[in-house]
């Protein structure tokens, strides 16, 4: 059976850069899904993607189907014959099949005879199941909204104007979203051929580039951008800002990448470089070029044609972007005529949240809460609480209504031209941190105090009028919140219990909560992210819970049991305890009151040496508690593993004598509060 190269190419109006990736991938995933379920054998499956195609190139693909051996089981003997003759149900059956019932077999299975019917199956030729195959995979493809355009019916992310479905030399034909396959596809829309006709998918992507000046392959024109930025960058004496989304855009921009460099004037240089770097990747989506991290008077922007008068596109450039720089700098200047804490007077005409007031009222709450952690924290209080009541005052200047992703970093820089302490200055920035999965966190004392002050205050009042988050809609980041609250503490070893902040942020609410139940919630709430927080390590769900069921709030302490459980989860005991645990469990659940331990009771030898055995590493394990060893008390523990074993094989806990019986449960009392002083070791699984 011979093989040959699939080419499936969908011509369409420019895609949206930001979705191209995610959209080109979907697709390939999808049809080599559907490949699979039809069992065609291919070599690799390749995915382009440009502004105006999505294409795939199947390498190796089978021509056919193998045929396949298949087995029909039919109706019992007893039900298809009756006195020897066939039944109406049985001549049914094998009308279905096709064959006459004299053709069925029979086989015998424990609930009787059965009839079946052997036969080969013919695989289908490939062609005729590409066209499907595309239409699911397109269908399948993750679009929020669809259009449709002109007068057709059909729904796309795009208008479509080209379908190329070819297997080798031939054309396969088939209809969808209102085209027929051909060899006609599409080229730059302003630099080769317009249109062309293509023979073969195994001129595809070559074709493509020669005649349409296009680089249909995604990887390779990202890579192209990459190294033409870096060699122009490294010919500037500098290194250009390529942010991984802005290279991903721009590439999602062009068929051909063609880079060109500008400059901007250097008086502009005066306006902090964040402002300007805004306008330049947001806006117009250049890559500014930094010199010893300063940023110098020149960009790199990539262009999508070959341009005749490429000095006529640089300066057409360079006049688009001056505007917006001396917007910032216009709003810097006039910025700088006023105070941040000027400006804290107006932050009472902008709503936080109908129910819990103004940006105001909630800064003067971050401003207690971050009192209160740096005073925990050892973190200078008078800074924190300057921090807190300044936060959000750079929301009322110019340029951060008109830059509105400057937010804190122009805090940051107006609170070093008022004179603020730097510690105050960087913390108007950094009470953000972490904006994202994986971003930095706040550098000092204060920033932590203020960031975890910002993130609690919130999660506090949006959890006190029961706006709890619900599905994937959490329109006040309380996701994120939590989980950088959790990052900050355990990171920066805080030694800081969320509990009593949350109950403090809520008195300081007073009565505009009306969930009288919210300091459990968002605790628990809190917690809840510690799943998602660990699950990038590979520490399991059981650990988690395990450390989850003591209840204990402090989230530099929950991790350190965390790692202490997770290395116990390693050693050779840890399965017999957990189990014994798990165990005692159970005994001490059934059991009613709470009695006192006697050691005059003790009896039997196994429980006199478990007895002993705790005794012995009673005061060494109190010690590593103390001290938050969690790790070396559990190590400690994993002693017990052998008298507990014992224990349990020659001591009847539930004996008839009610006192030698209470006795007993109170010392497995004591032996599962020694464990679970850290964790609850009976939750860990194999």
């Amino acid at each position: 059976m011979a093989n040959k190269n699939l080419l499936v190419e969908l011509g369409t109006e420019e895609l949206p850069p930001k979705a191209l990736r995610k959209l080109a991938v979907a697709f390939k995933d999808g049809f080599t899904n559907e490949l699979k379920k039809a069992d065609l054998s291919f070599s690799s499956v390749e995915w382009y993607a440009t502004p105006r195609r999505l294409a795939l190139k199947v390498i190796g693909l089978s021509e056919k189907q193998p045929d396949k051996s298949v087995e029909i089981k039919g109706p019992s003997v007893q039900v298809a014959f009756k006195d020897g003759q066939p039944t109406q149900v049985g001549q049914a059956w094998a009308k279905a099949q096709g064959i006459e019932l004299s053709q069925a077999e029979t086989i015998t299975t424990p609930k009787g005879e059965w009839l079946v019917y052997r036969t080969v199956k013919s695989g289908q030729n490939t062609v005729s199941l590409i066209a499907d195959f595309v239409k699911t995979a397109l269908g399948a493809l993750p679009i929020p909204k669809l259009m449709h355009w002109g007068s057709k019916r059909e729904l796309f992310v795009r208008p479509v104007h080209t379908l190329t479905m070819l297997f080798g030399n031939e054309l396969i034909p088939g209809s969808i979203l209102g085209l027929e396959s051909s060899r006609t596809i599409r080229g730059h829309r302003f630099m080769g051929e317009s249109e062309f006709e293509i023979n073969s998918a195994d001129e595809y992507p070559e074709i493509l580039e020669t005649k349409g000046m296009v680089i249909a392959d995604y990887e390779r024109r990202k890579k192209m951008i990459v190294d033409a930025i870096t060699k122009q960058a490294k010919d500037l004496n500098g290194t250009a800002d390529m942010d991984e989304d802005l290279i991903e855009e721009v590439t999602s921009l062009v068929e051909y990448p063609v880079l060109m460099t500008a400059k901007f004037e250097e008086k502009f240089l005066a306006v902090p470089a964040e402002a300007l770097v805004h306008t330049m990747k947001g806006d117009q989506k250049y890559f500014p070029v930094y010199r010893d991290g300063k940023l110098l008077p020149n960009f790199i922007f990539i262009s999508n044609i070959i341009s005749k008068n490429p000095e006529m596109v640089i300066s057409g450039n360079e006049r688009v972007v001056r505007p917006r720089l001396a917007d910032a700098e216009f709003f810097y200047n006039t910025d700088k005529k006023k105070t941040l804490q000027s400006r804290f007077e107006s932050l009472k005409t902008i709503l936080f949240q109908k129910q819990l007031g103004s940006l105001a009222d909630k800064s003067e709450i971050v401003a207690e809460v971050a009192t209160e952690i740096a005073n925990k924290i050892g973190a200078n209080p008078e800074y924190a609480k300057r921090a807190g009541l300044l936060s959000k005052c750079d929301l009322m200047t110019n340029m951060v209504m008109e830059f509105t992703d400057t937010q804190g970093i122009m805090g940051m820089h107006y609170a070093r031209i008022d004179g603020e302490p730097e510690e105050v200055a960087l913390a108007m920035n950094e009470q953000y941190m972490p904006r994202f999965s994986g971003d930095s966190l706040p550098s000092n004392k204060v920033s932590c105090a203020v960031s975890i002050a910002e993130k609690i205050t919130t999660l506090t009042g949006i959890f006190g009028i029961n706006q709890i988050p619900k599905g994937d809609k959490d329109p006040f980041g309380l996701r994120r919140a939590s989980i950088g609250v959790i990052r900050i503490a355990i990171e920066k070893e805080l030694n800081l219990d969320i509990r009593p902040l949350i109950e403090f942020a809520a008195k300081l609410y007073a009565d505009k909560l009306t969930n009288t139940n919210v300091v459990n919630d968002v605790v628990e709430y809190i917690l809840g992210r510690f799943k998602a927080y660990y699950q990038e390590s590979g520490i399991g769900a059981d650990i988690v819970q395990s450390v989850l069921a003591t209840g204990v709030t402090n989230l530099f302490d929950f991790d350190k049991r965390i790692k202490a459980v997770e290395k116990f989860k390693t050693l050779n005991e840890a399965e017999s305890l957990a189990a014994s645990n798990k165990r005692v469990g159970n005994i001490l659940a059934k059991a009613e009151g709470n009695p006192a331990f006697n050691e005059s009771l003790l009896k039997e030898e196994a429980e006199i040496a478990l007895y002993k055995a705790m005794s012995d590493i009673s005061a060494t394990t109190a010690q590593f508690y103390n001290a938050g060893n969690y790790t070396d008390a559990l190590s400690t523990l994993s002693s017990l593993k052998e008298p507990v074993d014992n224990f349990f094989d020659k001591v009847m806990v539930n004996c008839e004598d009610a006192a030698v019986k209470n006795n007993r449960l109170a010392l497995l009392r004591q032996l599962r509060d020694m464990f679970t002083h850290i964790a609850d070791i009976s939750l860990i699984q194999k």
